[in-house]
């Protein structure tokens, strides 16, 4: 006697669910940490809050260039996101959005950023944040993050780009305060995501991507880790050096580099998984609280 077994029909996508999809591609939570260098570099080159509408214009406009790369390197990356645990349920590799639809809609929120930036903001701000949608996508993501080792050290440069974006925003140039917000993400970039990538090498093993555990081992990793935290350090002592900051920042910014640095040591004397995410999750609140005390020691202190 057979029985008859019924198959129930793939639900139906719902408007809100295709909308969180499409939001999902933008990694949001990335771009979070992004705007904020930005904004805090607005607030330190007014030295106070810029008018409302630039600030508008210049984090919307932000936003979907940020936005966009990451569409394109969720649509790139497709193949190895479904290998990987922590990717493999990302819209694309689950079947919820076609690739040709990802790549279409990163590419429109960057254009749609270019035009915004330019027509409201101002053309120097635009093409930096046009340069770190290209950088992302065709640097690391499309040649770097499967070739090298030194994908995200050379990589993070366009992550590195927003507080120059929101310093040009308001001053309509760069100097040499802004070359220092530059580096000091730049030399984060490398601690905070190879922490991520200690906790998560296994994936990366599979996908066959060459994170530095891969390639270096754990030890060696954390290794770098505390050199590239040492060298964070010392730059952020430069601006300083040069009169950029004062006093506020730099009370804030000894106390900041001493609980970073210790994470980093700890991270190589008690090498686990706990020590590794206690650095990553750390490194997060650093950047946000140093750009933070960065911008309160210029409206402070004034010119």
């Amino acid at each position: 006697m057979s029985v008859a077994v019924r198959v129930q029909p793939a639900a139906q996508p719902t408007a809100v669910s295709v909308v969180r999809d499409y939001i999902a591609l933008t990694k949001p939570r990335v771009v979070v940490l992004l705007e904020a260098t930005a904004l805090a570099a607005m607030v330190m080159a007014a030295r106070g809050w810029p008018r409302w509408e630039l600030v508008a214009a210049t984090l919307i406009g932000g936003w979907l260039a940020a936005a966009g790369a990451n569409a394109v390197n969720c649509w790139f990356d497709r193949d190895i996101d479904a290998t990987m645990g922590r990717t493999h349920a990302r819209p694309i590799p689950a079947g919820r959005i076609e690739p040709r639809a990802a790549l279409l809609f990163g590419c429109a929120l960057g254009v749609a950023s270019f035009t915004l930036m330019s027509t409201t903001v101002n053309l120097l701000a635009a093409a930096l944040t046009l340069t770190a949608f290209l950088f992302y996508v065709f640097v690391y993501t499309m040649w770097l993050k499967r070739s090298s080792a030194q994908n995200i050290v050379i990589g993070g440069a366009a992550g590195a780009i927003p507080p120059l974006v929101g310093w040009a925003a308001v001053t309509g140039h760069l100097d040499v305060t802004a070359i220092f917000l530059f580096a000091v993400v730049f030399y984060w970039t490398p601690p905070h995501f190879w922490a991520l990538a200690l906790l998560v090498q296994g994936d990366y093993r599979r996908a066959g991507v060459p994170m530095l555990p891969v390639v270096a081992g754990d030890h060696r990793t954390r290794q770098q880790i505390v050199l590239y935290t040492m060298i964070l350090v010392l730059v952020t002592v430069l601006p300083v050096l040069t009169r950029s900051f004062g006093g506020v920042y730099a009370g804030g910014a000894a106390v900041l580099d001493a609980v970073l640095l210790g994470d980093a040591v700890l991270a190589v004397r008690r090498p686990s998984a706990r020590s590794a995410r206690r650095l990553f999750y750390h490194s997060i609140i650093y950047l946000a609280l140093l750009f933070a005390v960065m911008a309160l020691d210029r409206v402070l202190l004034g010119p």
